[in-house]
Parts: structure tokens; C-alpha cells; sequence
């Protein structure tokens, strides 16, 4: 791959991680502390434990990324997943910050060369384009629960939800507003 076709891949996709970063910043921004915990179910994990999940995974994928197994010894994935005590709203909050930083900086730090490596995870061999797209669906999939959960456990507790995306019903006006109108025939 060409070194100017690879630098601007790292730059979009580096853009892409912090958009879905922005996402969750979103969500966890309207979710009050006392409902960081709560979950839908009992099988359904809270906001706090898909949180500590990324947290987990993030600082052992990024943690010496291009030199050491991404799934490391110290891990305990298992453990993400285990609620026991309410976890305090300050540190399900450090661990998010804590863990995008680690992420960002790192993706940041890349070189245009550096996508021809190759990286392991749980042993199995990845490029490092294939190990960062890979990371990026998975964070974003997690992300995505993120929303759901918060705005779920948000409106249950009787507190109002700004969405995050466009309002229903509100596409072509928001269309209009950002420049870019598409007739109807347009589209066939």
C-alpha cells in the first residue's frame, strides 16, 4: 500500500474510533450516576459493565500493540463481565476516559508502515488493518449497547432522552439544514 494512500487510511480511521468515542460520550453524558448500574434484565448487562468490558479489552489490545499478544496474561475477561458491588460512577467514568486515551493515543501514534505488520490476538496473526478494523466494530457494536441501555434505563427513570441521531420524521428537513437536497426520483 502506498505510503500517502496509508497515512490517510490511519487519518480516517483514527476520525472513525474518535466518532464512536464521541457516541458513547454522548450517551453516558445524559445518564445520571445513580443509573450507571441499572440494567434491563437480569441476563442484560448495565451501562457500568459493558464499560469495564471495553476497558478491559482496550487497555490489553493497546498495551504494547505492535509487540506483544493483543489478549494479555493479566486479562481477565471473565471478570468484566461480574457485577458484584455497584461500581462507583467515578470510576466507570475513569475507566471509559482511561481506556479510549490508551486507544486514541495509540492509533494516533501509527505509521503509514506500520499497517503492513502483523499483530497477534489470542495467537491468531492479523495485520494491523485488519486488528484495528476489527477493534473498531467491536467498540462501535458496544457503543451501540451503550445508547440502547442508556436510554432505556434513562426513560424508565422518568428522565427525558436527547436523541443522538437524527429525529424521526426529521430527515429531510435535516437534510435541508446541511445543504443537500435529494428529490424523490433522485433516489431511483
Amino acid at each position: 500500500m502506498e505510503s500517502s494512500c496509508s497515512k490517510a487510511l490511519l487519518v480516517c480511521l483514527l476520525e472513525r474510533f474518535q466518532s464512536v468515542k464521541k457516541l458513547g460520550d454522548s450517551a453516558l453524558s445524559q445518564i445520571p450516576d445513580q443509573l450507571l448500574n441499572d440494567s434491563v434484565g437480569p441476563e442484560t448487562n448495565s451501562v457500568a459493565v459493558v464499560v469495564k468490558h471495553l476497558h478491559g479489552n482496550m487497555l490489553s489490545r493497546w498495551t504494547d500493540f505492535l509487540a506483544s499478544d493483543g489478549e494479555k496474561p493479566w486479562r481477565n475477561r471473565d471478570g468484566e463481565f461480574e457485577v458484584g458491588d455497584n461500581f462507583e460512577p467515578q470510576l466507570i467514568r475513569s475507566w471509559w476516559n482511561e481506556g479510549w486515551e490508551l486507544t486514541l493515543n495509540t492509533i494516533g501514534s501509527l505509521k503509514a508502515d506500520d499497517l503492513q505488520k502483523t499483530v497477534y490476538i489470542r495467537g491468531e496473526s492479523h495485520s494491523v488493518m485488519d486488528a484495528l478494523l476489527r477493534q473498531l466494530a467491536h467498540y462501535a457494536y458496544h457503543v451501540g449497547q451503550i445508547v440502547m441501555l442508556a436510554r432505556h434505563v434513562c426513560e424508565a427513570g422518568g428522565i427525558a432522552w436527547q436523541t443522538l441521531s437524527i429525529q424521526k420524521g426529521e430527515s429531510l428537513e435535516y437534510n435541508k439544514r446541511m445543504g443537500y437536497e435529494q428529490s424523490r426520483e433522485d433516489k431511483n
